[in-house]
């Protein structure tokens, strides 16, 4: 399983993974980038229905395979 991961993972680009995350994660633009609006409803505790915690992970999800992708192949490490 965890193979199948690193594979998928390796197969997507970083920047496109950057332009992903950046788009949905600021999507839409005016007048409150989306996800910024839902992160501040879940710190107020005012984020419960299903819908929209599936947006909420929807507009996370790219930033979230960026991260994944960082911490698995670690690219600022020098490989011996």
């Amino acid at each position: 399983m965890v193979q199948e991961v690193k594979r998928l993972l390796s197969q997507l680009s970083y920047p496109l993974l950057i332009l992903f995350a950046l788009l949905l994660g600021l999507a839409p633009f005016h007048p409150e980038p989306h996800l910024l609006e839902k992160l501040r409803l879940l710190r107020q505790g005012a984020l419960s229905r299903p819908l929209d915690l599936f947006d909420l992970l929807f507009h996370l999800a790219p930033a979230l395979l960026l991260m994944l992708k960082l911490v698995i192949e670690r690219p600022w490490q020098r490989r011996r």
